[in-house]
């Protein structure tokens, strides 16, 4: 009896505990959840009744994209949604369980046509709203008649593990890590928090999954200088990296929601400094995961498709 009592104690002890068994040179230790030293996000209730509505938020904008040292015109679109996130399996969660994480989804669209072959790109990013944290997962993909690429992160304790897989023969497939910093793709998720939590000053962040691809510079963190202004009808947070002679820019509302309004992207294409930019057109709110039959293509009109 003494013996199951004993066992009793030690399986309610460690269910109650936070830390997590590792295994080392052959010796088990306990290591603290990470999630543990996090800071909890603190939600308004304006927030959850936006964003917990069983609805996502779809936006359109005029993009002009900067491309082999030209401007080419295009469309951008950015869906917002809600959803449980398994963090074991790092996807979107298809059981309820008291692990699952919640998150800001952000799917980011742009397509634009370079002559006479079309560019197709799209990011996931999925910012979690439990903790102050990174992005805990950024999957990118770009297609165009060249080929296609993919490039996925997934956060791992202080690190992000990171896969690529290029039609290039001298990127080919490559998995690596880098440091868990502040990503470029997570700030258009982070602005809809609240833009005048974001940080500014000296920072380190990792250039957009976007930008790593089309201009094929090396996946790390970098220095850079983040600055937040007020202006008359809204927010402006801007991001300088140093080290890549590179700005990006993004405008908020200034009340709640915080819509994008636009962005702007200033690097050198070519001979040289060009300006890729994005300007709201429409916005909807809607299940559009339930509007797949024929008759619910009249949406796309009411967002300028």
């Amino acid at each position: 009896m003494r013996y199951l009592w004993t066992c009793a104690i030690a399986l309610l002890l460690f269910s109650c505990n936070t830390k997590n068994p590792v295994e080392k040179d052959g010796k088990t230790s306990i290591e603290e959840d990470p999630m543990d030293q996090l800071e909890d996000r603190q939600l308004t209730t304006e927030f959850k009744k936006y964003w917990y509505n069983g609805t996502a938020e779809i936006s359109t904008y005029e993009l002009s994209q900067a491309r082999y040292g030209e401007m080419r015109e295009g469309t951008a679109v950015l869906i917002f949604v809600t959803e449980p996130f398994d963090k074991t399996d790092q996807i979107k969660a298809d059981q309820s369980k008291d692990s699952n994480r919640t998150v800001l989804k952000l799917n980011a669209t742009r397509n634009f046509n370079t002559g006479i072959y079309p560019y197709s790109i799209m990011s996931s990013t999925f910012l979690p709203l439990d903790k102050k944290d990174n992005a805990i997962k950024i999957a990118t993909s770009i297609q165009e008649w060249c080929g296609h690429t993919y490039m996925q992160f997934n956060q791992d304790g202080d690190a992000y593990d990171v896969s690529l897989y290029s039609y290039f023969q001298s990127e080919g497939k490559q998995e690596f890590e880098v440091d868990n910093v502040m990503t470029e793709n997570q700030i258009a998720a982070q602005l809809r928090l609240d833009p005048r939590a974001m940080p500014i000053g000296e920072i380190k962040i990792i250039p957009s999954t976007e930008y790593l691809r089309l201009k094929h510079v090396e996946t790390k963190p970098y220095d850079a200088i983040a600055k937040l202004s007020e202006i008359p009808d809204g927010y402006l947070y801007s991001v300088k990296f140093t080290e890549l002679e590179r700005t990006i820019a993004f405008k908020t509302e200034k009340t709640f929601p915080y819509r994008i309004l636009s962005w702007m992207d200033r690097y050198k294409d070519g001979a040289a400094p060009m300006v890729s930019t994005g300007t709201l057109k429409k916005s909807i709110n809607t299940a559009y995961w339930k509007k797949n039959a024929n008759k619910d293509a009249t949406l796309r009109d009411s967002l300028g498709l």
